[in-house]
């Protein structure tokens, strides 16, 4: 079956309601059957328990808990490296972005000016620049950390969809990062301004970032922008939001063209902190 075929139930099953009623069912309290909830799940995607702060699967009050649960200090280090990934996960594509133009799948690619809501001026901050995309399975740890220090200048909401956001829909759901609802996060840090995006899926309750909380819901149907005036910077290698259920980040990057890990490749897993890219020399 081809992968546009395969992805056709999507099309017309109640993405939206089903979204809602998992997160729904994932923020709720209920004891022992959470517990049993939690403990199907880690049998089922093979979670490490060992490397969670809390390996007690029993304390996780709720399954968002347990979803976003925190690491144990120094199971992820920071690599020496301009550009880290941040986020454990798998790569779906990443390299130059060819004009406007970024490659979601082999036959398909949409537009950085899409991506980001509409606001061409932003997007043409990164024609001929980079881009990363990187995939959380229901298995990885689900908080997004920053690739480098950065100074946060704004959020802008952008409502969508909720297609599955699997490798097999990216390749068979054309624009699928610009059409699901996303959360993108603009920065400025010593080598210029970057994007990371959190792009929603079927089933992600909902995301959020440090310094906000719970974007989404509520899911109002429209654009929303926030504008940070104050100093707000973060570190590389910390915490900047996190998803309740899994997803996909993209992050652009301006010109010239980084210089990716060598080691990297579409389809390999990676980790939080593993040196993704340097910035040309001069």
């Amino acid at each position: 079956m081809s992968d546009r075929l395969s992805v056709l139930p999507q099309y017309l099953f109640p993405k939206q309601a089903l979204t809602n009623f998992a997160g729904w069912v994932a923020g709720k309290e209920r004891g022992a059957v959470t517990t049993w909830i939690i403990r199907r799940f880690v049998a089922k995607y093979g979670v490490d328990m060992g490397e969670a702060l809390d390996s007690d699967i029993a304390s996780y009050r709720s399954f968002n808990d347990f979803f976003t649960r925190a690491l144990r200090p120094g199971v992820r280090p920071i690599a020496e490296a301009d550009l880290v990934c941040p986020v454990d996960g798998a790569i779906s594509q990443f390299g130059k972005i060819e004009g406007d133009q970024i490659i979601q799948a082999k036959g398909h690619r949409y537009s950085t000016t899409a991506l980001v809501g509409g606001d061409a001026a932003l997007a043409a901050k990164f024609e001929h620049g980079s881009f990363a995309t990187l995939y959380l399975s229901p298995k990885d740890y689900h908080r997004i950390h920053m690739p480098c220090a950065a100074r946060l200048l704004r959020m802008i909401y952008v409502p969508g969809t909720l297609f599955s956001v699997n490798p097999v829909t990216a390749r068979g759901v054309p624009g699928l990062f610009a059409r699901n609802e996303r959360v993108v996060c603009v920065f400025e840090s010593a080598h210029g301004p970057f994007v990371l995006a959190l792009v929603g899926a079927t089933i992600v309750g909902s995301m959020a970032t440090v310094w906000h909380g719970v974007v989404n819901p509520p899911r109002a149907g429209e654009l929303r922008e926030w504008h940070y005036d104050r100093q707000l910077v973060l570190p590389q290698g910390d915490e900047m939001g996190r998803f309740l259920l899994g997803s996909t980040v993209v992050m652009l990057f301006p010109k010239p063209a980084l210089a990716f890990n060598p080691a990297w490749a579409p389809g390999r897993a990676v980790r939080l902190g593993e040196a993704m890219a340097n910035y040309a020399a001069g």
